[in-house]
């Protein structure tokens, strides 16, 4: 298989996170201005700001209240939740023993499928949902290649060989092999050709503002 140069860089760290918001507002009001090319005297301007006001906020001395940061936004035309962004954010980590996922049983799912969620994080800030599964089929398990679902699912076989159709597309699944593809177009397993099957399923779609 070709490789070609992904979008995003996986050893890329994003900007020093800081753990004091008065500092961390600091220093963003500062990068504006610098951006700007605005001097200290040129931002209280355009503020009604004194100079050693601004001079304590982007030095993190002191807290500005919302509506100087109100101002602040307005003078150096960011939105105000940018002032914000390097502020130290709570990131979680889940972590499933073996044999401890949680089982479930998703929408539309059929029976003899069994699904164990491997983990679940809440509101995060990457924007997206991702529902990692192990999902199991025996002899007890149905066909069934028509499952439909917003967002994009990966499949990574683990054990056992099947028939897994996306679209007008079936694929022979063996361990070891993949299969990345848009869930909207219908989509599931069509052959049961060894059991027991045994394989993760990571669903992603985008996370719900309401």
């Amino acid at each position: 298989m070709a490789t070609g140069k992904l979008g995003q860089d996986p050893h890329k760290v994003k900007d020093k996170r800081e753990k004091h918001l008065e500092t961390a507002i600091g220093r963003e009001v500062r990068d504006f201005r610098h951006q700007r090319g605005m001097t200290v005297a040129d931002l209280a301007e355009s503020t009604g700001l004194s100079v050693g006001m601004l001079s304590k906020i982007e030095n993190g001395v002191t807290s500005a209240s919302l509506t100087t940061l109100q101002a602040l936004s307005a003078a150096l035309n960011v939105p105000v939740t940018s002032f914000f962004r390097r502020f130290e954010e709570r990131r979680e980590a889940v972590h499933v023993k073996a044999g401890d996922g949680v089982e479930t049983v998703r929408a539309g799912t059929r029976a003899g499928h069994q699904y164990n969620l491997l983990g679940h994080l809440d509101t995060n800030s990457s924007g997206v949902v991702v529902e990692p599964y192990l999902i199991s089929l025996t002899e007890e398990s149905d066909t069934f290649p028509t499952f439909q679902h917003e967002g994009v699912e990966l499949l990574y076989i683990l054990e056992g060989e099947v028939g897994y159709r996306h679209g007008d597309h079936s694929f022979h699944l063996m361990p070891g092999d993949s299969l990345f593809f848009d869930a909207d177009t219908p989509h599931g397993p069509d052959q049961l050709i060894r059991l027991p099957v045994r394989y993760l399923s990571v669903i992603s779609y985008p996370q719900s503002n309401a």
